[in-house]
């Protein structure tokens, strides 16, 4: 009986030794690839973090890594355990196998945390899994052409096999073998107790990050202490950071990442439409009245949803780049008017999309995959309200109809006509579209003389960045005299620099085309999202975040948008309302408009005024004056946060629950 038990010990803590050889090793990696990583990357980290900073990144890094490393070491140690009594070359494949694709997995995620941050300011988030309703053929080809995938996949791979190598060798090496000793029993015992303890603390590490209960767990929700974004992204390892994705993802298919009742939200409702609570229609509380046109009625009416179109090249500090001359051309002109404080609905195309189709801000839901949106038009919805006016609504993409199902998706909302590149032949262009100045022939050359109200959604300015920017005239030279010394040698900074350049003009060209040629025309022009690049490796929120809102044509002057304006794409359509239609014109919106009443905006994650910018989710809101220098003014607290709370909740009720505000319609889902 002794001897089976010592047998069994025995096969037990070879095998527990191994995974805590295995859990050592890769809590290792973890570190030591997260101070490369900040090491590497560090001109993206703020000028206010200091050395104390980056010891507490590695240090909360390490504790909240042991998590990441337990888990991982279990993907080998389980089955090893069990193959341990019943085969033993079995055992030594689970450790071969199990631990080289666990450091394929790992390597291949790490190379990748590189570029993915020079895009995204962010380690993986939420955005990877979105994907999954994108253009994988499109995707492919911008990581081969932009991303270099074969060279650094092939890094990886090359990584992978160092690793696993010297982790085979690690499980080989017996610095502590305590079968070679002749020991009594009684110390035999405290020696596996004290072994047995070894793996409950370890255990506890592993399960609550870094510590040894639930009170002082580290978690992603709760790692990022330090003063600077960049090293707190740091702390998430790649694991924990796809975790973050996943978690976020899930509340947004789940809808639960808000949890406002149905009285707040009534309450709410009633704060936005300034009248009493009295209604559990919540229609009733997005349904307006316009005060009465402001210019003619015009024939056709364009917003331009610019890929990537960033309001910091249009700031007077960045006039010397001559990237935006076209569109600053167009915003001098006498009947043009310009509000530089907006706000994207999210942080990806199909976000503003939504916005701007829907008038719903982005709150956790995912509209263009929802079948309540294929439904019926929601009441907010622009092209319904447009064609009320006598407007026939088109929709312009550049891509493929079938990207994120937009073709479909904008049709449900109200579109009578959708386009796409489908329609315009054999046109130039990347997998993610066709060139600008082609979209902007083929809509020039299909509009009629009948009323329109047409959506555009460009591409040109978007990854991989293949439009030939030389050959259609692009100066290269003189913009990287004006750069500043540090990135003058960015060659990529440049091609990005000068697809913004071409996106401006030839949005501009077509401005121009169609006032000549229909004088009677009005346009908005806002970017679908910003915070792709910028010249400064850490800009201010306001330069990082922010699109222009550009308004020109027949009737429009200096002035007709309040001086203090300010807003979101939620607010479009309801300043192109109070434009045109007459007076007492009855539509819905829950956004405003910014010649009549507007001068805030929020999104997914920023609130924006004209004087400050801050983040949407502290308590108190922490406001960031708009050149990153002087402290802002103050704000109405209070007042912000019930704005943010209505946007963000009425977006969230009614695309998914319907007009009636009443808690069993959520439980009954």
């Amino acid at each position: 009986m002794r001897q089976k038990v010592n047998h069994f010990w025995d096969n037990f803590q070879g095998t527990a030794w191994k995974g805590l050889k295995v859990f050592l090793f890769y809590l290792a990696v973890l570190s030591l690839c997260r101070g490369f990583f900040i090491f590497w990357m560090q001109d993206y980290m703020g000028p206010s973090a200091a050395e104390r900073d980056v010891c507490l990144a590695l240090w909360r890094g390490l504790r909240l890594s042991c998590q990441t490393a337990g888990i991982l070491a279990l993907v080998s140690f389980l089955p090893a355990l069990v193959l341990t009594f019943f085969w033993e070359k079995g055992e030594r494949m689970a450790w071969r196998g199990l631990t080289g694709a666990v450091l394929v997995t790992f390597s291949v995620l790490y190379v990748a945390s590189f570029p993915y941050y020079r895009q995204f300011h962010s380690n993986f988030n939420q955005l990877v899994f979105n994907a999954a309703n994108d253009d994988m053929y499109a995707l492919f080809v911008s990581f081969v052409q932009e991303f270099y995938l074969p060279v650094r996949l092939a890094g990886a791979l090359l990584l992978a096999y160092v690793l696993w190598r010297g982790l085979q060798a690690f499980l080989g090496w017996n610095f502590f073998d305590a079968g070679k000793w002749n020991l009594p029993m009684p110390l035999r015992f405290l020696g596996r107790l004290a072994f047995l303890g070894l793996l409950y603390l370890v255990t506890l590490l592993g399960m609550f990050g870094g510590a040894l209960g639930w009170e002082t767990q580290v978690d992603w929700e709760n790692s990022g202490v330090t003063r600077d974004e960049f090293l707190n992204e740091a702390i998430l390892d790649n694991f924990q950071a796809l975790y973050r994705g996943y978690s976020m993802n899930h509340r947004m298919l789940a809808c639960n990442g808000l949890d406002f009742t149905a009285e707040d939200i009534r309450n709410l409702a009633a704060l936005l439409a300034h009248r009493s609570p009295d209604s559990d229609n919540l229609d009733d509380y997005l349904r307006r009245k316009a005060g009465g046109a402001q210019v003619l009625k015009p024939r056709h009416i364009f917003v331009v949803l610019s890929e990537s179109y960033a309001n910091w090249p249009l700031l007077d500090k960045y006039q010397d780049l001559h990237i935006a001359d076209g569109m600053r051309g167009v915003i001098a002109e006498e009947d043009s008017d310009y509000c530089p404080t907006f706000l994207p609905d999210g942080a990806s195309t199909v976000s503003a999309v939504m916005g701007v189709v829907t008038g719903f801000a982005d709150a956790n839901l995912y509209l263009t995959t929802m079948p309540e949106a294929f439904a019926e038009p929601y009441p907010t919805a622009g092209a319904p309200q447009m064609e009320r006016l006598g407007y026939q609504t088109n929709f312009w993409y550049a891509g493929p109809a079938t990207w994120e199902r937009i073709g479909a998706f904008t049709k449900a909302q109200g579109f009578r006509n959708f386009y796409s590149r489908g329609d315009f032949g054999d046109v130039p262009g990347s997998v993610w579209g066709c060139e600008d100045e082609f979209l902007y022939r083929e809509i020039l050359s299909r509009l009629g003389d009948g009323p329109s109200y047409n959506v555009i959604l460009n591409a040109s300015n978007h990854s991989p960045y293949d439009v030939d920017v030389a050959a259609k005239g692009f100066d290269a030279s003189k913009v990287r005299e004006a750069l500043p010394g540090e990135v003058q040698q960015d060659e990529w900074l440049l091609k990005e620099l000068g697809h913004y350049w071409y996106a401006d003009r030839e949005l501009a060209k077509f401005i121009h085309a169609v006032k000549e040629k229909y004088p009677d025309s009005l346009f908005v022009v806002v970017g679908d999202h910003g915070d792709r690049y910028n010249i400064d490796k850490v800009p201010t929120t306001y330069e990082r975040y922010g699109i222009p809102f550009i308004v020109t044509g027949q009737g429009i002057h200096k002035g007709i948008l309040l001086p203090d304006s300010a807003g979101s794409q939620i607010d479009i359509v309801p300043t192109l309302i109070e434009l045109i239609a007459p007076k007492d014109f009855e539509y819905m919106a829950l956004g405003g408009s910014l010649t009549r009443e507007n001068r805030r905006g929020v999104n997914y994650g920023f609130w924006i005024t004209r004087q400050s910018i801050g983040k949407a989710d502290t308590v108190p809101l922490v406001a960031e004056s708009l050149d990153g220098s002087e402290a802002p003014p103050s704000l109405d607290d209070a007042a912000m946060q019930n704005y943010i709370n209505a946007i963000r909740s009425i977006s969230w009720w009614r695309p998914k629950y319907g007009p009636i505000l009443d808690e069993a319609s959520v439980l009954s889902r």
